[in-house]
């Protein structure tokens, strides 16, 4: 392996140990639905995120506030010597991916004999949190 490689296997290991990842897979819940939730608290610090997904009408943000307080929880256990940083609000959600899942095929009886088909979607939903980088003035 090159220098170069190397380099940024070792770059891409530090970033790892700062960040943490929770996933969660086939919600019953179709993605569009739940990438409406997910889109208010993309980039938003996690205890001003866990609000607005507490105080949330939408059936979705419960699923999705139980994966953010794991994906905490993950990054606790990775950085407990850095816990100031969870109170002080440098913790965000960096990335929140919603992926379509798989979609079950049910038929309903229609009129004159025929079948209509019903789909019932679900969704993976993966949350990665980071720590915001100090902004150095010059």
């Amino acid at each position: 392996m090159g220098k170069r490689k190397r380099l940024m296997a070792e770059r891409l290991k530090e970033a790892k140990k700062v960040t943490a990842v929770a996933k969660l897979n086939d919600v019953p819940t179709s993605p569009r639905k739940m990438r409406l939730v997910a889109d208010t608290v993309r980039g938003v610090e996690v205890n001003h995120a866990l609000d607005l997904l507490k105080f949330s009408k939408r059936e979705a943000s419960i699923r999705l506030e139980k994966l953010l307080r794991s994906a905490i929880a993950n990054w606790e256990a990775k950085n407990q010597d850095k816990a100031k940083e969870l109170d002080n609000g440098n913790v965000y959600v960096k990335t929140i991916m919603v992926d379509e899942g798989r979609t079950l095929k049910r038929i309903r009886p229609c009129p004159q004999g025929r079948a209509g088909r019903i789909r019932k979607r679900s969704n993976h939903v993966t949350v990665i949190l980071d720590v915001k980088q100090p902004v150095e003035n010059k």
